[in-house]
C-alpha cells in the first residue's frame, strides 16, 4: 500500500467537486489478494444477493458492518485509508459503517438509479451528512464499457434529494435530477485495480449496466464519525471508533477469511442501505 497522505489542495478538491480519486492507492500484489479472496471465500460468496434492476438484471452484492482481522477488514482499518477518511471529513473520530463487496458480472450486471447515499442514510436516522463518507475501491478495471460509476460533479452541495423505490432500488427524485445535470458536469469515473474513490453523501451518482465481457467488481466502505448517532440503526459499528493497523498488515495476513460470526446483512433483513 501506497502511504498516501492528502494534501489540502486534494481536501479542497474533495470539497468542490464532492469527490476524490486517488491512482494505486492500492499496489499490484495486494488487489492480487483481494480479488482472489472476494472470488472464493465462502463467506463472501454464501452471504451474497442479487439487487435487480428495473430491466431485470441483477447485481450481487455481500454487506456486513463490523470490520474484522481478514483482509477487507484490515484494509477498511489500514492506517492510510483511515487518516485519508480523517482528512477529508475533519474532526471526530472514524468509525465502520458497512462494508460491501460489489460483483458486476458481464453481460449481466445490472445498473443502478441516480441516488445519494445520504437519501437512503437519512433514513436510518443520521442527522450530519458532512460527517459520512464513501470509499470504493477497484478490483478490476472499472470503464464505461462495463459500468463504472458516474457522477454529477458538485451536487452535493445541492443537499438531499427525496429517494423513492424503483423496482428493488431507491432513486432520487428524477426532478431534481434532471436540473441538477444541467448545471453538473456528469463525470464517467473509470478507475484501474487498485485506484480508490473518496465521494460525498450526498453527491448525485448511478452506474449503468455491464453489458462487456469483463466483470466489474469493487469494494465499498462507509465510515462515519462518532459524533454521528444514528436513532434508527441497530449495529453499533458506526460509532464505535476504528482501531488502525499498519499498512502492511493485508499482505501480512494471508488473506484471512471473514469469520463465520461476522454480521452480514441478510437480505429478508433488509434496510435501507445505499448499494450501488
Amino acid at each position: 500500500m501506497n502511504n498516501i497522505k492528502l494534501s489540502s489542495a486534494q481536501k479542497a478538491q474533495y470539497n468542490e467537486d464532492g469527490y476524490l480519486v486517488l491512482p494505486n492507492f492500492f499496489n499490484d500484489e495486494e488487489i492480487e489478494l483481494l480479488y482472489n479472496y472476494a472470488t472464493h471465500d465462502d463467506a463472501l460468496l454464501g452471504n451474497a444477493w442479487d439487487f435487480n434492476d428495473q430491466s431485470g438484471k441483477s447485481t450481487r452484492l455481500t454487506l456486513w458492518f463490523t470490520p474484522g482481522d481478514d483482509a477487507f477488514g484490515l484494509m477498511v482499518r489500514s492506517e492510510a485509508m483511515v487518516n485519508a477518511v480523517q482528512t477529508l471529513l475533519g474532526d471526530g473520530k472514524v468509525c465502520h459503517f458497512h462494508s460491501k463487496l460489489m460483483q458486476k458480472e458481464p453481460k449481466v450486471g445490472g445498473a443502478w438509479e441516480w441516488h445519494q447515499d445520504y437519501g437512503y442514510w437519512y433514513k436510518n436516522g443520521f442527522l450530519y451528512p458532512e460527517a459520512l463518507i464513501s470509499v470504493m475501491t477497484a478490483l478490476t478495471e472499472a470503464t464505461k464499457e462495463n459500468g463504472c460509476l458516474q457522477v454529477l460533479k458538485g451536487s452535493h452541495k445541492m443537499g438531499r434529494f427525496e429517494h423513492n423505490f424503483v423496482g428493488e432500488q431507491q432513486g432520487a427524485d428524477m426532478s431534481f435530477v434532471e436540473e441538477a445535470m444541467k448545471v453538473c458536469e456528469r463525470v464517467y469515473v473509470e478507475l484501474n485495480p487498485g485506484d480508490v474513490l473518496f465521494f460525498h453523501s450526498n453527491i448525485l451518482h448511478m452506474s449503468e449496466g455491464n453489458l462487456s465481457d469483463k466483470p466489474r467488481w469493487s469494494f465499498i466502505s462507509a465510515y462515519n464519525l462518532s459524533y454521528n448517532v444514528p436513532f434508527r440503526e441497530k449495529s453499533t459499528s458506526c460509532i464505535t471508533p476504528l482501531k488502525t493497523v499498519p499498512n502492511n498488515a493485508i499482505l501480512e495476513s494471508g488473506a484471512a477469511h471473514l469469520s463465520s460470526n461476522t454480521d452480514f446483512l441478510r437480505k429478508e433483513n433488509e434496510i435501507t442501505l445505499n448499494v450501488k
